[in-house]
Parts: C-alpha cells; sequence; structure tokens
C-alpha cells in the first residue's frame, strides 16, 4: 500500500514494493500524490514498471550536454550538432526534467518556429536530435520507463523542392556587381559554383595542391568529401571556363584557391541581391543552376553525379530544372 504524508505545503508519495526499488515524489496536492501512487502500483501488479527515477530527477539541459559529451561531440561533423544543442539550452524547456516533458511541448516548438519562419527541414533537424536523444537514455542510461515525446507528435516533412534558376540577363548583372563588391575573390567564386556544382563551405576549403590543370582535375582528400547529401567526388573534372577561372586567379601565402570567408562571401551576396533587388535567389540556388547546365550540355546522369557527388537519383533529379524552351528544341 502506498504512503501518503504531509510535509508542509506538499504531499510525498512513496510506494515500496517487494523485487522493486521504493519510489517517492513530492506532489503539491494529495490528489495527485494518490494518482501518482495507485498508477506506479498498478504497473507494479502487471509487471511493466520501469522506474523514472533517473528521468525525473534529469533536466533537458543536463541530458543534453551528456548527449553532446557521449554522442554529439564524436560525430563526424560536431559543429552543427553543438549549434543545435545551444539552441535547445536557450530555450525554456530546457529547465523542464525529461520525464515532465511531453509532446505538446515539441509540438508548440515546431509551430512558433515556423510562424518564426524556419525551414521545414531546419524543424525537423532541431526535434530529431532530442528524439534521439530520447531514445539514448531510454536504452543506455537507465531510463527504460522514459516515454519519447517526439513519437506522437507530426514531423516537419522536410524542406521544400527549389526549382529557382538564374533568369534572363541575371548572370551577368550578378557577376558585374559582384566585381565592384571589394572583395576580389567573390566573383570568381560565382563562376566556380556553377561551372561545379561546389557548396560555398567547400569552395572556401579548396587549395592549390590539389588542383591539376594540365588534367583539368581538382582531386579532393578523402577527409574533406563529407557524408551523405554533402558528399563532393573524389575527383572533381573542370570544365574549360572552370580552368580559365582558376588560371586567372592570383596567388597568395593561404593554401587555399578562395582566401576569404563563407561569412565574408554570404554577406557579400545579400548585399548583391539587394543592390539588384532580386529577393528570391540563393547561394545554393547555384547548385541547381549548375546541375541543370550539366545535363543540358548532353551529359548523361551517371556523368553528372560524377561531377556534383549525389549517391541517388532522387536527389540528383531535385537539383535538376531543364528549361523546357531547350527540351522542345532538342525534340525537333
Amino acid at each position: 500500500m502506498a504512503s501518503i504524508t504531509k510535509r508542509g505545503k506538499y504531499w510525498r508519495a512513496q510506494v515500496r514494493r517487494r523485487g522493486y526499488p521504493t519510489q517517492f515524489r513530492t506532489f503539491d496536492t494529495k490528489a495527485l500524490a494518490e494518482a501518482w501512487a495507485r498508477q506506479l502500483e498498478s504497473e507494479m501488479d502487471r509487471g511493466v514498471f520501469k522506474s523514472r527515477e533517473e528521468a525525473e530527477r534529469t533536466t533537458f539541459a543536463e541530458a543534453l550536454e551528456r548527449y553532446w559529451n557521449e554522442v554529439g561531440s564524436k560525430k563526424r561533423f560536431p559543429k552543427l550538432e553543438r549549434y543545435r544543442i545551444n539552441r535547445w539550452l536557450r530555450h525554456s524547456l530546457s529547465s523542464y526534467f525529461l520525464a515532465n516533458l511531453r509532446g505538446a511541448d515539441f509540438a508548440k516548438f515546431r509551430d512558433e518556429r515556423r510562424a518564426a519562419g524556419k525551414a521545414e527541414n531546419t524543424i525537423r533537424l532541431d526535434l530529431a536530435l532530442v528524439s534521439h536523444l530520447f531514445e539514448v537514455a531510454r536504452k543506455e542510461w537507465g531510463m527504460e520507463g522514459l516515454a519519447n515525446p517526439l513519437k506522437n507528435i507530426r514531423k516537419p516533412s522536410g524542406s521544400k523542392e527549389r526549382d529557382r534558376r538564374l533568369r534572363a540577363d541575371e548572370y551577368e548583372r550578378i557577376a558585374e556587381e559582384l566585381a565592384f563588391s571589394g572583395n576580389p575573390w567573390i566573383r570568381p567564386m560565382f563562376d566556380m559554383a556553377i561551372e561545379t556544382s561546389l557548396r560555398q563551405g567547400m569552395l572556401c576549403k579548396l587549395q592549390w595542391d590539389w588542383v591539376d590543370l594540365p588534367a583539368r582535375v581538382i582531386r579532393i582528400p578523402i577527409e574533406y568529401r563529407m557524408t551523405g547529401n554533402k558528399v563532393v567526388p573524389p575527383a572533381l573534372p573542370l570544365s574549360t571556363k572552370a580552368v580559365r577561372v582558376l588560371e586567372a586567379l592570383p596567388r597568395t601565402d593561404d593554401p587555399r584557391i578562395f582566401p576569404t570567408s563563407q561569412n565574408a562571401l554570404i554577406l557579400v551576396w545579400k548585399r548583391t541581391l539587394r543592390n539588384l533587388e532580386i529577393s528570391d535567389l540563393r547561394w545554393h540556388d547555384l547548385r541547381h543552376e549548375a546541375a541543370s547546365r550539366l545535363f543540358e550540355r548532353g551529359l548523361n546522369v551517371m556523368e553528372v553525379a560524377a561531377i556534383t557527388g549525389h549517391k541517388s537519383l532522387n536527389m540528383l533529379r531535385r537539383y535538376t530544372h531543364l528549361n523546357p524552351e531547350d527540351l522542345a528544341l532538342r525534340l525537333g
């Protein structure tokens, strides 16, 4: 039989049963204490009881830091994981105990992020981190009785497919504006993004030691190729225009081809679009432009994938947007 006692303003419930660890918890009212005790006794009677003690005394913030130390920091690219964890640590839910977090709490977080205009995939990744944290806690941290509240809510489906390509005269206008940006590296990076399909982060990492101009190839070391959807090929073939861009670049003491930062690139890009009053173009759309142009040059699927680094046909399809006018001409 459970023991319910009053201690000052609060009620303390204690459940003792042979074969189970003693369970106790403090509540604001006697009714809550009795309900909690009845639930535990019922679970013990049915043989399905699992202790929630650890989950009831571990805050979400403490769990996030433990997750970082044991899981997140050991991932191949932990920087983004740490960024998401820090975002959760700033949220009001971080002070809650794990056992008190509900699906409704995370559904509210999802809806607030949507209202703030955040991308669906960004929200999905934030929630996926927490879901994995709960699974690790349940399976490896001795919190078998902890339910995963993320299983009870609707997840964002991911990013919406974009089909934005450069429109008539946009290339010329953007190229001219970038040439007078004050940063001499952004203009050639613009051309290299279109010619190679490389992302901005990889463009900033390219080194002269990797370049074989006579063979028209950039050989990328394995530690820079990344994984998943961020993969790049081990040997990137260069178009004639890409070779011309590289040949025209000055050499510096920096081993990188483009000795500038990704942040500088983003700032110049945003200012350029603002000056040109172009509101719906992103730098990443240049990757879509590159993949589409490769197909328009007559390359087949395997050849394009060898340049873009896509592992699946479905993902490559998302990055390819052929002009229907060009297709009509090819049909004859």
